[in-house]
């Protein structure tokens, strides 16, 4: 018998759940936990709940900039037992980037022992370490004792923890910020208080200011590594705009010489977030594997600052080509993204663009200063009530003492003699002896009349939205000349630049080692390349029935063209092809060439070179090497081909005579200034035959004369004199060869 689905008789509360609906209701908690308790940090004081309570246990334990430090262990165990229920290894995390001052602009913990480096080690335990806070964190704190944020109870409800912290500094902006969360991310990268302080001020002077308006003062990231942003007005513009972008940060470097003419590069700073030792280690590794050909060695001559130095392979090598393909391959570059994705009012996640985090933390500034003015204004008027008694008690003070002495209830009495309230009444008599001096009475009616002033310049400042936004105004004001442009700690780290613009081939050649190579191909289309530049070819080997096609030297840097029957020119790199120690790859792998058609010829590519193209029917143009370069595996179409014609000849067109041979033996030489310089098409007559087709041509100078070769080796020349009855002008059909040019009816028999 099977059990039964039901629960059994008496096995409690026991209540069925859909789990599809469980399984949702508890993730969207948890997702939701991440993003507000974990992951992005509130707008107006850009911290996370993590940060926000370390900051609030350093304040209770009272560690002022200018007080003692105190062990780490203290701190962490103070956030983990009142504040934050989470593991206290990443609390010590959270408390050690505070401190480093290559991780973040500016410092909220000030740290005393091991915290780190930029070569990425770790920071001593927390037992080893002390700290305090710095005076940013102090104007993060302004004003947290007078009402001016609420506060809710701890996770154990036993003390109580601030909302959200006063945030005198622009913290969000100028220290940046990064979190995953569930779903979504944030990424904000560092920025300079000075510059955000001033866009601050001309939101507040003028609010409808637009994004092109703030960009005047925010000039764009300062990272506290320093480095160089190449990233062009437009994207900043978009990126700041949206709240959504990317920056690209180079490494700065500088040029220094050496002796006897040559040089070194020195990198002086590194991208944000990059390990020194992690990218040598990378650059090491990249040299070794032959893939830096212009650098030789790297050195890391690093002390307090950065000092990376890479010496080149040799002193012709353009420096900024080197950094060129440094830049490419290593970390020297690299890109910090934007994604200002925060907490809107300390509940709602949001992407904000630039103006919007200025405008929201002006507003809970604004906020700020309301609540810390009321609290000043309820604390006057405390002072006044009792101050109000005190001035009635010394102009009767004999008769107060009295009713002290001799009344049973002397604080009823005190209140039904002068009229007193409660509160002044148990001021009285809480006072001291000394303080019934008779000088006294003067001092309480100064600060009774200063006191009064301060409360109507409070009352006006509640009323008024302009001198609210005024006092907003200086006390950003009073932020930008701390953290000055003018002070080590204020002044702009990250430069601005436009990247060299460098042509992408010579970069992509620096980065390859230049060898002599021997391209070979064979008749059944397998190619490679020979290490070195072979000067005998007869050695080479091939598979069987397979022979030698085409050989010609080059260098690994080269760029290579082959030409095919239909008329098409392919782009090869010299590097890329496979080595000598096999037969070669099928050509075909590396372009896509058609079944019915073959490779004619294959030559380096040099764009200051010209050749005569021409087809089997006879017909050509010039064309420079420069034109016949593509980038794509199905080549470009250079001669146009019809019928049984095909591509038969390519020359240099080094010269200023053309000399045609056709299969029926006829020879015509012309000027080659009657062939035209395209670069594409079908081309123009260069022999008319009756039968047959092209055999041969020749580009030659007609000063030079016209020389061939015969099979038996032998050498023949004929002078412009002597080639008087073959000269004509192009399409002609020519006249039959001179005595002893070879039966092949080629220039090279």
């Amino acid at each position: 018998m099977g059990k039964s689905a039901e629960p059994p008789a008496g096995g409690g509360d026991i209540e069925p759940v859909d789990l599809k609906a469980a399984l949702e209701e508890r993730y969207l908690a948890y997702a939701l936990s991440t993003i507000m308790g974990r992951a992005l940090p509130d707008v107006r004081d850009g911290l996370k709940p993590v940060h926000r309570r370390i900051v609030h246990a350093m304040r209770v334990l009272r560690l002022d900039p200018g007080q003692a430090y105190k062990k780490c262990a203290r701190i962490v165990g103070d956030v983990m037992g009142k504040f934050h229920p989470h593991g206290d290894a990443s609390i010590y995390d959270a408390l050690v980037r505070l401190s480093q001052d290559f991780a973040i602009r500016y410092p909220l913990v000030d740290g005393q022992g091991n915290f780190g480096n930029i070569d990425g080690d770790s920071a001593a335990a927390m037992r080893y370490t002390e700290a305090r806070m710095t005076d940013v964190t102090t104007l993060l704190l302004r004003g947290i004792d007078e009402n001016a944020v609420d506060f809710r109870l701890t996770y154990n409800e036993e003390d109580e923890e601030p909302v959200v912290l006063p945030g005198a500094f622009p913290n969000l902006l100028a220290n940046g910020s990064s979190g995953i969360a569930v779903g979504m991310a944030t990424s904000i990268p560092p920025h300079n208080a000075a510059e955000i302080c001033d866009a601050a001020l001309k939101l507040i002077e003028t609010p409808d200011a637009g994004i092109d308006t703030l960009l005047r003062f925010v000039q764009g990231p300062d990272f506290p590594t320093g480095g160089v942003v190449v990233e062009d007005a437009a994207s900043l513009r978009e990126s700041y705009a949206t709240g959504r972008g990317s920056f690209r940060v180079r490494a700065r470097w500088e040029k220094e010489e050496a002796g006897r003419g040559g040089y070194v590069v020195v990198v002086t700073e590194i991208p944000y977030l990059v390990q020194k030792s992690r990218l040598i280690e990378k650059i090491a590794d990249l040299l070794q594997a032959r893939k830096l050909p212009l650098l030789a060695d790297i050195r890391d001559e690093s002390t307090e600052d950065v000092r990376i130095v890479l010496e080149p392979r040799a002193r012709t090598v353009d420096p900024e080509l080197l950094m060129e393909s440094l830049f490419r391959l290593t970390d020297l570059e690299s890109r910090i993204p934007l994604n200002m994705n925060v907490l809107s009012g300390g509940k709602v996640p949001k992407v904000m663009s630039l103006r919007d985090v200025l405008v929201e933390w002006l507003d809970h500034r604004r906020t700020v200063l309301q609540r810390r003015t009321a609290f000043r204004l309820g604390q006057i008027e405390r002072r006044l009530e009792i101050l109000g008694g005190y001035l009635i008690v010394f102009l009767n003070i004999d008769e107060v003492i009295r009713i002290i002495r001799e009344e049973d209830d002397p604080k009823a009495e005190l209140m039904r003699v002068f009229v007193l309230t409660d509160t002044q009444a148990e001021a009285v008599l809480n006072l001291r002896l000394r303080s019934l001096r008779k000088l006294e009475e003067m001092e309480l009616r100064r600060e009774f009349d200063a006191l009064t002033a301060e409360k109507q310049e409070k009352e006006a400042l509640m009323a008024s939205d302009t001198l609210q936004w005024t006092a907003v105004a200086d006390e950003v004001r009073e932020v930008r000349e701390t953290f000055s442009k003018k002070t080590k700690l204020g002044r702009r780290r990250t430069l601005f630049a436009e990247a060299p613009n460098h042509d992408a081939d010579s970069i992509a050649e620096a980065m390859i080692e230049r060898e002599p190579v021997t391209i070979v191909l064979s008749q059944k289309g397998f190619l490679r390349a020979m290490r070195g530049h072979l000067s005998d070819t007869s050695t080479l080997t091939f598979r069987e029935g397979d022979t030698l096609k085409l050989a010609f030297p080059a260098h690994t840097t080269d760029k290579l063209i082959f030409l095919s029957t239909n008329g098409r020119a392919f782009t090869l790199g010299a590097d890329r092809l496979p080595g000598g120690r096999g037969h070669g790859d099928p050509i075909r792998l590396a372009i896509e060439l058609e079944d019915d058609q073959d490779i004619v010829t294959g030559f380096v590519a040099n764009p200051t070179v010209k050749r005569l193209i021409a087809s089997s029917d006879g017909n050509g143009f010039i064309v420079g090497e420069g034109d016949l370069l593509s980038g794509m595996r199905r080549g470009k179409q250079i001669l146009n081909v019809s019928g049984t014609g095909r591509l038969a000849l390519a020359v240099p067109a080094d010269g200023d005579m053309v000399a045609v041979v056709g299969q029926n033996r006829k020879l015509i030489v012309f000027p080659m200034a009657q062939v035209p310089e395209m670069t594409r098409g079908k081309g123009v007559r260069l022999q008319r035959y009756k039968d047959g087709e092209l055999s041969d041509l020749r580009v030659f100078r007609l000063a030079e004369g016209l020389s061939w070769q015969d099979s038996g080796g032998r050498q023949f020349l004929r002078s412009a004199e002597e080639l008087v009855e073959w000269r004509g002008d192009r399409a002609q059909a020519g006249k039959l060869v001179p005595k002893g040019f070879p039966k092949s009816g080629k220039f090279n028999a």
